[in-house]
């Protein structure tokens, strides 16, 4: 359980500071979270995939809650990132 929690706060941050660098060198708020949904989240379903299973059922099957938890983490920590940003810019920083 205590890896799960750190797992997660730590896919958090990392998400975020990444996010965040990326906001300030491509001046896109949301781009980050784009990038997470269309690139990683396919990519985490391809890799391990099972070509030897019946069925599609059978393959998201072995996925567990402890596989998601991180995976919510990183998409906060994304969403968060981009929030930050424009908050900034709202803000009137003109470097973000």
């Amino acid at each position: 359980m205590l890896q799960l929690i750190i797992a997660t706060v730590l896919f958090l941050v990392m998400m975020f500071g990444i996010g965040f660098i990326l906001n300030m060198l491509l001046k896109t708020t949301w781009f980050p979270l784009y990038l997470f949904i269309i690139v990683l989240i396919p990519l985490g379903i391809w890799a391990p995939w099972d070509k030897t299973a019946s069925a599609t059922i059978e393959n998201f099957a072995h996925y567990t809650v402890v596989d998601y938890i991180p995976v919510i983490g990183a998409l906060v920590g994304a969403y968060v990132s981009g929030w930050a940003i424009q908050a900034l810019r709202k803000g009137g920083y003109k470097m973000f």
